[in-house]
């Protein structure tokens, strides 16, 4: 039994008793008060209370989001005035989008783990930090190194934001109610781009380029008093999300130390991811028989089953086994790589099709291609809410129904086509995207065990990161090669190199395919079982 010495100091913490820290930081009764300790304690302990609390926290989440992503398409727009600033070639310059990829395959597994193991809240807040961080160094660049180290800065804190922003909202929304925020979640990750182009193109033309990271600078540091004050502790979210806080701590009795981590899962798995995106993104350049493409390669499959290895013969794994033997674990994350190639495919070769021939100029593919993610970022949240009904399976095979059926539509483009057709392919690859990508996180999550939200979040990242730089290079590339062996490599402005970009619209198209084959081998939930949840994350909220 504790004797009255210890009471009587827990009396005085100001984190067991609420009154001692009204009294001082020190607990000791001096005028020394945390202001904004306090204005934490009273602005969330008012937002706790509220029914939609955690939709509050979601605003939270999303606004630091936001303030990421503002500037992700926008500095491709950049890239000439850089250019032109620093002397250099695109060549050089194309690891500005290259670099932040491979940092993130490198950080991702072992940030989706440090946030299972120490808190994703935390974890989301050094992420902005980070961000901070990369967006004075990039707008201070005084040469072009430092520019790219400062992209690259920026994917790692791209890792840890990503993987913290999903889990967070995994912990706060129960099983029913996670595909309407990941809908969300998508919306602004499809609506900052294009909020960024919108805005961000004329703060280059008529302030420069720097400038727009000053300005993120400012987004970032209101984003993250936002989140300071608003987004829940790790016991908070999961106990409102419908699952049972468990005891040790205001993160849910994580295990604070590294002894939970799998150091050589983690580095094997961003070894190889990282392997394979450098194969996919200097194979074009440098040549596929190049050594260094080949020792990627290598490099690639060793680790690749150094990983297997290490998670089949583990103790506690970075991934267990059991999820890899998991329907609807397994076939989501196929539909969101497949699902990620055809589109980001798409969504590169589109720009030079139109340039190329139909003779378009930058500015009017620039205003068309809006069409795509707008429509993605509109249909997401919308799809979140009508997945409800219809359920995740119908949802993910509608959406990648519909990427393939664009795919389809591009391939058999004409030299005669109008303008509507190629709207509507946009508008079917935005939506198929909008529709499908909540559908099929929402059915991975509800997989997973709480405490491997974050990695699995990271598993999530990485699959759609990967179809991407495949799907990017891999269209690039054969609609290159084709153009050059029919004789038109140096060809601008004509009808004949149509053909160069039929093709690799149909490998997209096949791709495609095999998403919506995914999705065929999604496991539906019963509707008296998603009913039956709903009402037991009903009645924990309630009995919280």
């Amino acid at each position: 039994m504790a004797s009255s010495f210890e009471r009587s100091d827990a009396l005085l913490d100001p984190v067991a008793d609420p009154g001692g820290g009204a009294l001082g930081t020190l607990g000791d009764g001096s005028v020394e008060t945390n202001w904004f300790a306090l204005l934490h304690r009273r602005v969330s302990g008012r937002a706790a209370r509220s029914p939609r609390y955690k939709w509050w926290a979601l605003v939270a989440l999303l606004a630091g989001l936001l303030s990421l992503n503002i500037t992700f398409t926008v500095f491709v727009v950049a890239l000439p005035t850089v250019k032109a600033d620093f002397h250099t070639n695109f060549s050089v310059l194309a690891w500005a989008s290259t670099g932040p990829l491979l940092a993130f395959g490198v950080a991702a597994p072992f940030f989706g783990k440090a946030g299972d193991l120490f808190g994703h809240r935390r974890l989301y807040q050094f992420g902005l930090v980070g961000a901070m961080v990369s967006a004075v160094l990039t707008a201070t660049a005084p040469d072009v190194g430092m520019l790219l180290f400062a992209r690259a800065l920026d994917g790692v804190q791209g890792a840890a934001t990503g993987t913290a922003s999903m889990a967070i909202i995994l912990e706060l929304f129960g099983r029913e109610d996670r595909v309407k925020a990941l809908g969300w979640w998508s919306l602004v990750g499809a609506g900052g781009p294009v909020l960024g182009v919108t805005l961000g193109s004329p703060v280059i033309q008529y302030f420069g380029w720097r400038t727009l990271f000053w300005g993120q600078l400012v987004l970032l540091v209101v984003a993250s008093l936002v989140v300071a004050v608003l987004l829940p502790s790790g016991r908070r979210s999961r106990a409102r999300g419908g699952e049972a806080a468990a005891p040790g701590g205001a993160e849910g009795g994580r295990a604070r130390d590294w002894s939970g981590m799998d150091w050589v899962g983690s580095w094997s798995l961003a070894g190889c991811v990282t392997a394979g995106m450098l194969v996919l993104s200097i194979g074009p350049v440098a040549g596929w028989n190049s050594p260094g493409v080949v020792a990627s390669g290598v490099a690639c499959v060793a680790l690749g089953a150094i990983f297997v290895w290490r998670e089949a013969t583990f103790a506690h794994p970075l991934v267990p086994t059991t999820y890899w033997r998991r329907r609807n674990f397994m076939f989501p994350m196929g539909a969101k790589a497949f699902s990620s190639f055809a589109y980001f495919g798409g969504f590169f070769l589109f720009p030079l099709l139109m340039e190329q021939v139909y003779g378009y100029s930058v500015s009017q593919v620039g205003f068309v291609s809006v069409a795509r993610p707008l429509v993605f970022a509109v249909s997401a949240p919308i799809a979140g809410y009508m997945t409800v009904r219809t359920g995740e399976r119908t949802a993910a095979l509608v959406g990648t129904g519909a990427i393939f059926l664009s795919m389809i539509v591009f391939a058999t483009l004409t030299a005669s086509t109008g303008l509507v057709l190629v709207l509507l392919a946009l508008a079917l690859s935005g939506l198929g995207m909008g529709v499908s990508q909540p559908a099929t996180s929402a059915t991975m999550s509800n997989e997973l065990s709480e405490s491997e939200y974050g990695i699995m979040s990271a598993a999530q990242l990485l699959a759609s990161q990967v179809g991407e730089v495949a799907g990017i290079q891999a269209v690039l590339t054969i609609q290159e090669s084709i153009a050059k062996s029919s004789g038109l490599g140096n060809v601008h402005h004509s009808t004949s190199l149509l053909h160069s970009f039929s093709v690799p619209f149909w490998v997209g198209a096949g791709v495609a395919a095999l998403a919506v084959v995914c999705a065929l081998f999604i496991r539906p939930l019963p509707r008296a079982a998603r009913g039956r949840e709903a009402l037991d994350d009903a009645a924990s909220v309630r009995a919280t």
